[in-house]
Parts: structure tokens; C-alpha cells; sequence
């Protein structure tokens, strides 16, 4: 039990293409390591025999892939964790899948590994998957490669044909930056080169795979060596007590050291150590621990302790790399959330960049992120969070992207560096604020936010309440879809992610004129419930009040007032909403207008008396 514990732990992952041999090279391994138990074997051997895919031989795959479907299938879909051990080292090994639509969980099993076996099939040689694979691993900090030339028996055990790929590959990974790679032909079916050396390829005398696993120095070396705790829990379990909880992640610190609490930036020294064994003078990274104080400090959930002479970054804009995993793509300007740690706020993407091309590593411009695709964005944050650069900090320099409707991972990240412009831009304090200049107006500003289908009616109705509203003598300004697309938004265009920087800017402006104390009225059609959540989100809550003008489709063509129906229906106009374009609708809409049943006239009088009865006017 002593020597289980001195030894040190090792944690990788395979990837590659589908089909390389990922889960039976695992499986060879826990089989050659004796971590199968005789039960196992037993349900091993049963298993080739009837549904095997390794015809008399044992089907090592069995042993890894645990999913009905994989089974079925033949493939690898979930990320499957295995734990081993030799006399010279523990492992954690994640077997990751290959196909293109299971990129995220590949991400997953690559963000905590140390080493990466990358297989390629020696009958297909790289692929965009084998490329596209890399470069995750690469931004996840993997800096260790082993290029596993699997079923080298198919090609019968040719030389030529492994120092091809080899040659190939390494061209490819010059452009991914400082790394080590081993390139080692093996069997995983047959077990060459596996966990001895095979035979069958005399030609090559360097370590079979278990043994350079056993050696690999995969020793981090980082300039992130500061002390860094970020805050889970506060735990006060009675009055006289109050203990900060968290992993260590970078650093050391000992009683009587000075830390620094961010992003408040105060500075406090530790009072003790509080380990799962009790009191100690020294913590590490890895150790989980609580710390006390030598006096009271403001500290919560997502604050981040960190050493006094060398704290981490705080800003609310960074530029970063992204893997997008969702099917539809990133949208600039969309608002998602972004969870860091402990730390959760809203952010969107302010510029891609570029987009990564895997085949070749360059650099392509776009407008979008699609599925699996990787770019390097610049991100924006509704307030400012504590981070480090991934370089030097994995734990403190990556993020997850969350949609907001539907809770769903959509991204994760890996932050470069914080921008500049971040730290020359402060808030001015003004003595005229919104309140007096409402005051003056003798009205509580709003954005009244009409959305609907073309031709549903919203310019005319907030045409209608605009007049009314000046004829009791409040002060409002209307701001029109299409006379905006004359100016502030005229380099804009009709796809998905112009719409989204076209209600972004508008939401923008209308809350500038919220603070300027008018009373607002949008009428956008505003397709995307999450661009109107945004627009709701960047004034007061009761200064939003979304008025959902619904007019049936077939209604809003029979109108066609600017032709424009007929025009995309025959195909003149693309991305045209209600035909070729989405519109969702709003869900619970604070007022709901159906404006096939009553005349413009009646609705916006219908709107007039919802203000009225919200106190607005």
C-alpha cells in the first residue's frame, strides 16, 4: 500500500480518427497490466466469441466500450475513464471518441490530461480528424504526443509505411507549437509494440508503448508558480468561525504568508491551514483545504486568494480560443454565459478573429463559429472576473460557454491574455443621472420593444402611441427597423449573425435614451428570443416591457406592403423571416397583441392604457 502511494500518476487519453483502435489499444492494456478480473476475462472471451469484431482473436475493445450503442455500433460516443497500474507508475487513462460529432467529449477527456496517444490507422494514414484531434490537445496544453500507428499487422508490419505517416504527421505538427512526440508502430489487436517488443518489426528499437508511458516526464513547466485558491464555499458552522474552502491550483502558501482576496484587492495574511486530517503549516496545488484569516474579510463564493506579490488578472475582456460544440453556430454579439471556476457571468463574443483551418493549421476569416470548428475571439463580460492566462494557469485560464434558455454547454475556451483597452476604460461619475432627467420630464423612461413578423403591424401601432404619447406631452424618440438600416446599422445584412449585431447596437442605443430619460419605442422584428433577453437585460427590470404584435403569417402576406413577401417567395430576397428565417416568438410577452383582430388605432390605445396602469405615464 506504501509503494501504491509513492507512486506517481500519469493521466492521458486516446484520440484519433474513428476506428483506429482507441478502446482495444486500452483494452490490450488493462489486459497486459492484469486489471482484469477473472469474471471479466471469463465474459471477455464469452463476448468475442458471439459478437466479437476480432474474429478469433480477443476482442479487447469489450473491455472499454460499456454502452449498448458502442457495442452495437463499434464506435466509442461517451468518454470512458479507466484506471491501471504497473510497478512503476499509476495511470488514468480517458478513451475518447472519434467521430467528428463527439468532438466535445474528445475535449472533455483532453482538458485534465497529461499526455495524449493519438492513433492512426496505418491503411488510412492522417485524417482531418487525426489533424483536428491535435490541435485540441494542443490548446488544452498537452505538450507529451505519442503518434500510435495502430494495425500495422493490415499493412504487414512495413517500415515504409509507418515512417510515411510519421514524416507526414510531424510536418503537420511543426505549426502546433512546442511539443514532444514519440512515434511508435504497434498492433493493438496482436499486441506488438503494445507492452513488449514485437517481433514482427525488428526495424524499430525504440520503447513499446507501456514502457514509454511508465517514463514519460510530463513534469509541467509553468510560469504560473504563484500561490492561486479560488473560493467554493465559505464555511460558518457556528459564530466563531468563518473558513474559506477550495482546491489549491497553482502555488503554495503557509501560515503567516500574505495574500492577496480578488478582484476586491484587498490584502490579509493566513491565520491557519485547515486539512481533511487537521490543522497544517504548508499547502499545494492539489491539496483541498480551508483557510482562516488574521482578520474579517469581505470574501464569497467565486473570490479567488492568491498570492500578495504576484496576483492573477482581473478584467471583463480577454481575447481567447473557443471550440464551439453546439450545432448552431457562434453568433457575435449573442449573450451566453460564461462560468470560469466559481464565477458565472454574462459575456458574448465582441470579434472573431479567425477561424482554424485543421487541415493545414492557417488561419481563415469568418463571420461565424460553426460545429467543432475552433476560432480565437475577443469576449466582453458584464462585469469584470479573476483569471490567469491558460499558458500559465489551466485551471484559471479556461472557461465553459453556456447557452442561457436552455442551460446547454455550448463552448469551451482557453484564455490567451486580457485586453488592454479594458484597463483605459473606467466609468465617469455624472451629477445628472437618470432619475433627475426623468424628473424633469414627469415620466419613468422604458423601452417599449415591438417585435413581430414583417407586416405584422409594429411600426404602425408604435407610430400610433408615439403620437399619443407626444399629445399628453411625454418625450420619446421611435426607433424603426428599417429607417435604423439607413444608418447606424446600413453595413448590416439579413443573415443570422447581422441580425444579432443589428438588435445588439439597437439595444445599445435605446439604453442609452432609457438613461437620458425618454420613453422609448423599438420596433424591430427581432427574431431571436435571446437578442430580446439581452435588450431586456441592459436596462432596469421594470424598464422593459416587450409587446408581442401577433399577426398570423399568412396575414402578414396577404398585406405585403413593401412586396417583400412575394419577392422571397420567389427567391429575389434570401434569409427573409417567416419564410427562410426563423422567428421565434416571445414566450410570455408583457403585452400580447392580436393584430388580425382589432385595428391599429384600438391596439395602440389598448398599449397607452397598459402604460397608464404600470404607472409609466
Amino acid at each position: 500500500m506504501e509503494r501504491q502511494t509513492q507512486k506517481d500518476l500519469l493521466r492521458f487519453l486516446t484520440c484519433g480518427s474513428v476506428d483506429d483502435g482507441k478502446s482495444t489499444l486500452i483494452g490490450n492494456l488493462l489486459y497486459n497490466c492484469n486489471e482484469v478480473s477473472e469474471d471479466g476475462l471469463a465474459r471477455l472471451h464469452a463476448q468475442s466469441q458471439s459478437g466479437g469484431r476480432a474474429g478469433a482473436d480477443l476482442d479487447y475493445s469489450l473491455l472499454v466500450d460499456g454502452l449498448m450503442a458502442e457495442r452495437e455500433q463499434g464506435i466509442t460516443i461517451d468518454v470512458a475513464y479507466r484506471y491501471f497500474s504497473t510497478p512503476r507508475r499509476k495511470f488514468i487513462v480517458a478513451d475518447t471518441p472519434g467521430h467528428e460529432q463527439y468532438t466535445r467529449n474528445m475535449a472533455t477527456g483532453a482538458s485534465n490530461s497529461d499526455l495524449a496517444i493519438l492513433l492512426v490507422d496505418a491503411r488510412k494514414g492522417v485524417q482531418i480528424q487525426t489533424k483536428r484531434h491535435s490541435k485540441i490537445v494542443s490548446m488544452m496544453g498537452i505538450r507529451h504526443l505519442v503518434l500510435a500507428v495502430n494495425k500495422m499487422d493490415m499493412v504487414g508490419y512495413d517500415q515504409e509505411v509507418f515512417d510515411h505517416i510519421d514524416q507526414d504527421y510531424r510536418a503537420f505538427a511543426q505549426k502546433l507549437g512546442d511539443c514532444e512526440i514519440q512515434a511508435i508502430p504497434l498492433s493493438a489487436l496482436k499486441g506488438d509494440n503494445v507492452s513488449k517488443q514485437s517481433e514482427c518489426m525488428p526495424w524499430y528499437s525504440g520503447p513499446n508503448l507501456q514502457e514509454h508511458l511508465e517514463t514519460a516526464d510530463v513534469r509541467v513547466q509553468s510560469t504560473g508558480d504563484a500561490f492561486r485558491m479560488p473560493v467554493q464555499w465559505v464555511n460558518r458552522p457556528n459564530a466563531s468561525f468563518r473558513g474559506y474552502c477550495g482546491m489549491v491550483c497553482a502555488g503554495k502558501v503557509g501560515i503567516g504568508d500574505a495574500v492577496r482576496i480578488t478582484p476586491s484587492g484587498e490584502t490579509t495574511c493566513i491565520a491557519s491551514i485547515l486539512s481533511p486530517d487537521g490543522e497544517v503549516s504548508l499547502a499545494e496545488a492539489g491539496d483541498s483545504i480551508t483557510l482562516t484569516f488574521e482578520d474579517e474579510r469581505d470574501i464569497s463564493r467565486g473570490n479567488v486568494i492568491a498570492a500578495a506579490d504576484d496576483p492573477p488578472s482581473v478584467s471583463d475582456q480577454f481575447a481567447a480560443h473557443i471550440l464551439w460544440m453546439h450545432q448552431q453556430p457562434l453568433l457575435p454579439g449573442r449573450q451566453l454565459q460564461l462560468r470560469l471556476g466559481a464565477q458565472s457571468v454574462n459575456a458574448a463574443i465582441t470579434e472573431l478573429k479567425y477561424v482554424i483551418d485543421y487541415t493545414d493549421n492557417s488561419h481563415d476569416a469568418g463571420k461565424v463559429l460553426g460545429f467543432n470548428e475552433t476560432g480565437y475571439c475577443n469576449l466582453a463580460l458584464d462585469r469584470p472576473v479573476v483569471f490567469d492566462t491558460f499558458e500559465n494557469n489551466r485551471d484559471m485560464g479556461s472557461f465553459i460557454l453556456v447557452d442561457k434558455l436552455t442551460n446547454e454547454t455550448v463552448g469551451a475556451g482557453m484564455i490567451a491574455f486580457g485586453l488592454r483597452r479594458a484597463d483605459n476604460v473606467h466609468w465617469q461619475a455624472m451629477d445628472v443621472d437618470k432619475l433627475v432627467r426623468a424628473r424633469l420630464k414627469s415620466q419613468k423612461p422604458c423601452v417599449l420593444w415591438f417585435t413581430g413578423l414583417s407586416g405584422s403591424g409594429k411600426s404602425t401601432i408604435a407610430n400610433l402611441l408615439e403620437k399619443r404619447l407626444l399629445a399628453q406631452g411625454h418625450h420619446t424618440y421611435l426607433l424603426d427597423g428599417d429607417n435604423v438600416r439607413h444608418g447606424l446599422n446600413r453595413d448590416l445584412g439579413f443573415t443570422d449573425a447581422d441580425r444579432v449585431e443589428n438588435i445588439r447596437r439597437i439595444a445599445e442605443v435605446s439604453n442609452l435614451m432609457v438613461d437620458a430619460g425618454l420613453l422609448v419605442l423599438v420596433s424591430f422584428i427581432s427574431p431571436f428570443r435571446s437578442e430580446r433577453r439581452m435588450a431586456r437585460q441592459m436596462v432596469e427590470e421594470d424598464e422593459f416591457i416587450e409587446v408581442f404584435v401577433d399577426t398570423p403569417l399568412a396575414v402578414c402576406e396577404e398585406r405585403d406592403v413593401k412586396g417583400l413577401y412575394k419577392k422571397a417567395r420567389a427567391g429575389e430576397i434570401k434569409n427573409f423571416t417567416g419564410i427562410d428565417s426563423p422567428y421565434e416568438p416571445p414566450e410570455t410577452p408583457d403585452i400580447h397583441l392580436q393584430a388580425d383582430q382589432q385595428s391599429p388605432e384600438k391596439l395602440a390605445e389598448a398599449v397607452f392604457a397598459a402604460l397608464e396602469e404600470r404607472g409609466i405615464v
